[in-house]
């Protein structure tokens, strides 16, 4: 593996200091960062002696790659096919028809344009919520080891057909039986998990009213035995707690806990209506929320207490959460949407700071992923996951403030170059392990095939006529 110094710019360290380095350096041997300081000091020993040398602007932004924390790889061809309905309908009468008539030549479509749009965004790992049988789980998996990115690829769970208080709702060709996909996360994990230290299988378990506890217990027993990750929604919507208050007298996250899925190796995902109590167990178990302000104000499922949530000392994550929802996964864009909810949902300016938002997106995304003592931060010893921010547009200056700026003003599309363990993966906005043009070929044409075969899509949903 080549050695990379990459030289000049600010680098954001998010090491335990929260260090911001002017002029700054670092260098890379091994896939592992050696060293990180000023340009002037490190440049004897390292920018002649070096493979690849990285010479960036003096105001470009150097910072440790993106970690999405909630993503479905098999929506990247429904954007747009699920606008103005909230959650129920938009998955009962979109998204899961949709999902059910995939092909796994569709759903390996789907993840190839999901994981290049991420990786021209700036993520560099992120958390697959839950893959099914018929999209083609392996050939997935593979094909993310063989991007370079690194992913922790959750397998779908269930052996009920619900949503909260409705029965039977589940598009039929979505339906798994328990045994069959507990077996095959199982296998998967036997079969991926650790490879390369890039990817890592976990348990995706579906939203309460489609498991069983008996199942729930038995998938969080073995997700610690295993030491692997769970993920899953929770309590998204208002119908959520109707569900868990209902059917067993508890809350969302009481309900969680309950059943086993808290701890430090749990990411919930949404927690939009959450109690005082709730957001106190969240903390004292070490449970990381994923905050997916895009989706939760798209489909009108509400503002979650992300505020109250850090002062609490919950691990607090961010996530684009998938294609129908949000409509990107730009990682960078949510920021500011991420940044902008907590003031409007407590009339208070200074409701959240850019530095936590920030944090979500590196250090506290790593911590919810088990990745923590790996990647997250720019500091000696760990793996180099480093993004580059081009700051020379006019969106982006005067330069007074990066911090501000990279959460209010940037877009992923101002990341022009990615290192992903050790590995230049993008350079100058061109990504270098995978076929652009091909994939954006392939994902028209596959989602084309997928709107006439589930006979969803086919026209633009405008109110304006088309000629």
């Amino acid at each position: 593996m080549a050695d990379i110094y990459v030289r000049g710019g600010w680098i954001i360290t998010m090491d335990s200091k929260r260090r911001i380095i002017k002029d700054g350096a670092i260098a890379i041997e091994d896939g592992e960062i050696r060293a990180v300081g000023k340009a002037e000091e490190l440049d004897k020993d390292y920018r002649y002696h070096s493979d690849v040398v990285i010479n960036n602007n003096p105001h470009d932004i150097v910072m440790p790659g993106l970690i999405n924390t909630h993503v479905h790889l098999a929506q990247g061809l429904l954007r747009a096919c699920a606008d103005y309905l909230p959650l129920i309908p938009w998955l009962k009468d979109r998204v899961w028809p949709l999902q059910g008539n995939y092909k796994p030549g569709e759903a390996l479509a789907s993840a190839k344009l999901v994981t290049l749009e991420m990786i021209k965004t700036g993520t560099t790992t992120f958390l697959e919520t839950g893959l099914v049988g018929r999209y083609g789980p392996d050939k997935i998996i593979e094909f993310l080891h063989s991007s370079g990115i690194r992913a922790a690829v959750a397998r779908h769970v269930m052996d009920m057909t619900g949503y909260a208080l409705e029965e039977n709702i589940l598009h039929e060709g979505l339906i798994e039986l328990g045994d069959k996909s507990y077996k095959d996360t199982i296998r998967l994990y036997h079969k991926y998990h650790g490879w390369d230290n890039r990817i890592w299988i976990w348990f995706g378990p579906r939203t309460p009213g489609a498991v069983s506890i008996e199942l729930y217990r038995k998938m969080a027993e073995k997700a610690k035995e295993l030491k692997t990750g769970i993920t899953m929604h929770l309590a998204e919507v208002k119908a959520d707690v109707e569900y868990t208050m209902t059917k067993f007298g508890k809350k969302p996250v009481e309900f969680a806990h309950w059943v086993g899925l808290t701890g430090p190796n749990v990411v919930l995902v949404h927690v939009v209506w959450a109690t005082d109590e709730e957001i106190k167990l969240l903390a004292e178990t070490k449970t990381t929320v994923s905050h997916n302000p895009c989706s939760n104000m798209k489909l009108a499922s509400g503002a979650a207490r992300i505020s109250d949530m850090l002062k609490a000392g919950v691990n607090v994550a961010l996530g684009t959460d998938g294609g129908p929802s949000n409509n990107d996964y730009d990682l960078l864009r949510e920021m500011k949407h991420a940044a902008l909810l907590q003031p409007l949902r407590t009339l208070d300016a200074k409701a959240i700071r850019v530095e936590q938002v920030l944090e979500m997106a590196t250090i506290n995304g790593a911590r919810a992923l088990m990745i923590d003592h790996m990647v997250g931060s720019i500091e000696p010893g760990k793996r180099a996951d480093i993004i580059v921010v081009d700051f020379n547009k006019p969106h982006l200056k005067p330069f007074n403030n990066p911090l501000s700026h990279l959460v209010y003003s940037a877009t992923g599309y101002d990341v022009k170059h990615s290192i992903i363990d050790g590995k230049l993966v993008m350079f100058n906005g061109k990504v270098l392990t995978l076929d652009e043009e091909e994939i954006l070929k392939e994902a028209d044409k596959a989602a084309y095939s997928l709107y006439e075969r589930a006979g969803l899509c086919r026209e633009p949903e405008t109110i304006w006529p088309i000629e």
